[in-house]
């Protein structure tokens, strides 16, 4: 994994999620590697890595928070911003950097709504800066029950079983969860619900829609049917169904 460091001139980006003003990423790449990850577009914006297999590389906006922070103060009013829509705040690399508490440390100090979506339980580090912000909530990725097909499709990313275990302790402390069930992979819908339900007050459901990505993969373990549109809508409208 080659990890640098890089200035951004920038900290919020516009957003086109309902409910969310800004988004923040605080890192360009990620260090999950999912194989179906859209966000492979991201590379043509990197000056080191434009032509980097997607999950070896990880840019951190070593100067975000204070980007941030002046961005920030010039604002009228407070808004919503979620982190992230093109990196997961909770990578690895966070570990070191810290930049993700850094920026939801300065959305508390101005009155933000803070909405975050990641897959790691490196979160409830953050539990402390998330109950004490205004309407904060934590949705977590969970696009199948089975961690086999976790393992192979997104081979550095923390075990399902783990996020279901965030999601409890969270729920638990008094933070706002979801869960965020795309794209469609090889699941069992039913258990998947099962597992998920206790834990979350809403889900979002993604159908796969970069399925050419991940084509040769998924034949190669036999989950060819899972590339088709009857299974990605027929799971959709079951998975509505169990959710209600």
């Amino acid at each position: 994994m080659d990890v640098v460091e890089i200035q951004t001139k920038s900290a919020l980006v516009r957003s086109g999620i309902p409910g969310v003003n800004f988004v923040i990423n605080p890192y360009l790449g990620c260090g999950h590697g999912c194989r179906y990850c859209y966000a492979v577009f991201m590379r043509k914006y990197s000056r080191l890595h434009a032509n980097a297999a997607w999950g070896s590389f990880v840019e951190a906006k070593v100067n975000i928070v204070d980007v941030l922070r002046a961005e920030l103060a010039k604002k009228r009013h407070a808004g919503a911003a979620m982190l992230s829509s093109v990196c997961d705040p909770y990578q690895p690399a966070e570990l070191r950097y810290r930049l993700t508490r850094g920026c939801l440390e300065a959305l508390r100090e101005f009155g933000w709504r803070i909405e975050i979506l990641t897959r790691s339980p490196l979160v409830m580090r953050d539990v402390d800066v998330l109950k004490t912000s205004i309407g904060a909530s934590v949705g977590f990725s969970i696009p199948t029950d089975d961690d086999r097909v976790r393992r192979i499709l997104e081979p550095n990313s923390p075990p399902i079983g783990s996020r279901i275990a965030t999601l409890k302790k969270l729920r638990e402390a008094g933070v706002e969860t979801w869960a965020f069930i795309g794209p469609i992979l090889p699941m069992n819908p039913k258990a998947l619900h099962d597992m998920v339900a206790p834990h979350v007050s809403s889900v979002i459901i993604s159908a796969l829609n970069y399925r050419s990505q991940v084509a040769g993969v998924f034949k190669t373990h036999g989950w060819g049917y899972a590339l088709g549109n009857d299974y990605q809508k027929g799971t959709r409208a079951e998975l509505k169904r169990l959710f209600g």
